[in-house]
């Protein structure tokens, strides 16, 4: 019977060895592989089954991911899919979503940001960012009065929750780096947690209102 492991797939060998290292040591996968293309993919998934967790670089050499999101999941539906990109065009998001992904990551975001989108998807859970830091934080505010949290903190939780890093909300805020620590630091004490990640678990499938 074949072990769980993690399979990267992307033609660019750095970034892919970068991801790989990455899922090995921060993420908890004893067995990682590198892919640089469809085939090689299927030929990995011939020889040693299913990965549980497949990152995958949206535009390989041969294509889109998308018949290939599409193909795996039909032959697994438990194979969790992170799609990665650095296409700045939004809809390769959304197309990787409609395709049947359970994540999206830009190559640009943090370290941080991939290890929660990773978790995320071992939890169960899915992982789409917001177009913009701001529509994502004026449509959906996450504001529950158990938790005691201002108008700002909730604005800076909403962002933590989708991921960004804290220069990314302190440029959508328009406030300092230091600020938003400060905002974070409460923002966890008043949760009762002692970071991000366990932010994110305690808070899955909560309902807000504003």
């Amino acid at each position: 019977m074949s072990k769980p492991y993690a399979l990267v797939v992307d033609d660019h060998p750095m970034v892919a060895n970068g991801i790989a290292v990455f899922l090995s040591t921060r993420c908890g996968y004893k067995r990682v592989y590198v892919a640089a293309s469809r085939q090689e993919c299927n030929n990995y998934i011939a020889e040693k089954g299913h990965p549980q967790l497949l990152v995958l670089d949206f535009w390989l050499s041969d294509g889109t991911a998308l018949h290939l999101i599409r193909e795996l999941l039909q032959k697994d539906a438990n194979i969790r899919l992170l799609v990665i990109s650095g296409d700045e065009n939004n809809q390769v998001q959304h197309k990787a979503q409609e395709a049947g992904a359970h994540g999206f990551v830009h190559k640009h975001d943090s370290p941080q940001t991939f290890h929660l989108a990773v978790t995320a998807l071992q939890n169960g859970q899915r992982w789409f960012p917001a177009s913009s830091e701001v529509a994502c934080c004026a449509s959906s505010l996450p504001r529950d009065q158990e938790f005691g949290l201002t108008q700002r903190q909730t604005e800076v939780l909403a962002m933590m929750l989708r991921g960004f890093s804290n220069k990314r909300i302190a440029l959508a805020l328009a406030v300092s780096e230091a600020t938003i620590k400060e905002h974070i630091t409460s923002i966890l004490s008043k949760l009762g947690v002692t970071n991000r990640i366990e932010a994110i678990t305690l808070l899955q499938g909560r309902r807000f209102t504003l």
